[in-house]
């Protein structure tokens, strides 16, 4: 995170008397014009006993920004929501919406929340998509990449992208629909239903749910059916009903693509199972699964290291760590590194492990005995190329050595 973008910030926002009648519509203008320019991904506005306190996270990482008096704390949240068309009488309530001509045309989007001390706001923006565009802009190992080229040339089957919030599945999922639009050249129809639509895709029919209104994802899956379409995007699987009708349609003649949360793509497996998906569904549905981290990765300014304790436990014979320099705001790190594996269940052990609802944890020995390479050996690889550092491993996978990925690759 530059500092020379917070430190501006700081200075501007102290320049305005919080008195005058534009502070709010200047300092909201502010805030999202130098988180733009940070490379911030989300905005958070948490009203405190002390005033607004804004945070902004890059590269997955939360950073202090700024203090804003505690009288102008709701005027700021205030002037945001007018912004996204929100109703700024109702502070009682979430809300969310999509931020009317933001800066450089942007796309951001707000969500509100009431606290104790006022409305929390946290502004996403969706800057970064724009250099990842097609599947040789995201980084992926190039078997996956090869592979995902083979099964969107498929004309039925699901592929889902799995990780937590913020690991770049819909990042990957967009790249896919503009390789499908930009391969196909218009002889393939493709349609979306999203909630909420995050970047416009040219070539593409996008439709947003609209819950209250009824048009929730199964009934939006079920009509889309009807609108001869080939390739079809969900947004997210968050039901069995969604499931359902996605793999239904995956057997009939459709290439779908969706997002999960899941640990692993083996977990993706075993939670539908969870769900009450039947197996052979699973089996002669799913064409391939995807699961994704975003791990930092290390500046320039990186030191070799030498203390065995700073491995973390990673089997790894080299490794570096991060310094600190101007360049990369004093945090060591400079960017994002994607670790990704793949479960492809094709007509061999795991697809028979599928049908008899293995656990998660055969499903995991097979896909490696098959060949997948597990998140954990991306990563110790990734820290021995010196891309980042064991602790970044560690924040982003997390502690648990008994995990099947952590046993199939990861810590020694």
């Amino acid at each position: 995170m530059p500092t020379t973008t917070v430190d501006t910030l700081r200075d501007a926002l102290a320049a305005k008397p919080t008195h005058d009648p534009t502070y709010a519509t200047d300092a909201a203008d502010l805030l999202l014009k130098a988180a733009l320019a940070s490379g911030a991904s989300d905005v958070h506005l948490h009203p405190t006993a002390d005033g607004l306190d804004v945070r902004w996270r890059v590269d997955g990482v939360l950073h202090p920004v700024a203090l804003l008096p505690a009288g102008a704390s709701a005027k700021v949240v205030a002037r945001l929501k007018v912004t996204a068309d929100l109703l700024t009488y109702r502070n009682d309530v979430p809300q969310e919406g999509r931020i009317r001509q933001a800066p450089d045309g942007v796309e951001m989007r707000l969500s509100t929340f009431p606290t104790l001390f006022g409305e929390k706001a946290v502004v996403r923006l969706f800057a970064g998509s724009g250099g990842y565009q097609r599947l040789d802009d995201l980084g992926l190992p190039d078997e996956i990449r090869e592979t995902l080229r083979r099964v969107l040339a498929a004309t039925s089957g699901a592929v889902v992208f799995s990780g937590p919030a913020g690991s770049g599945k819909t990042t990957t999922l967009y790249a896919c629909l503009r390789e499908l639009a930009a391969t196909t050249q218009g002889r393939r129809s493709l349609a979306t239903l999203e909630d909420p639509i995050e970047v416009a895709v040219a070539g593409v029919a996008q439709s947003q749910v609209n819950p209250g209104a009824g048009f929730t994802l199964e009934v939006g899956l079920r009509s889309i059916l009807r609108q001869d379409p080939e390739v079809i995007a969900v947004g997210e699987i968050r039901d069995r009903a969604t499931a359902e009708v996605a793999f239904q349609a995956s057997l009939t003649g459709h290439l779908v693509l969706s997002t999960f949360h899941a640990g692993s793509a083996a977990a993706v497996v075993g939670r539908l199972s969870d769900m009450g998906i039947e197996p052979y569904l699973l089996r002669s549905g799913l064409l391939a699964v995807v699961a994704q981290r975003l791990v930092r990765r290390l500046c320039g300014c990186a030191r070799e290291g030498g203390d065995p304790g700073d491995r973390l436990g990673l089997a790894v014979q080299r490794f570096r760590l991060p310094v600190g320099c101007e360049r990369c705001g004093g945090s060591g790190y400079r960017g994002r590194i994607v670790l990704a594996e793949m479960l492809v269940p094709e007509k061999n052990e795991v697809g028979r492990a599928i049908l008899s609802r293995s656990d998660v944890a055969r499903l995991e020995a097979l896909a490696v005995g098959s060949g997948m390479t597990g998140l954990w050996e991306r990563a110790r690889r990734v820290v021995e190329d010196g891309l980042t550092a064991p602790a970044e491993v560690r924040r982003v996978l997390g502690l648990d050595d008994n995990t099947p990925a952590a046993k199939s690759g990861g810590p020694a």
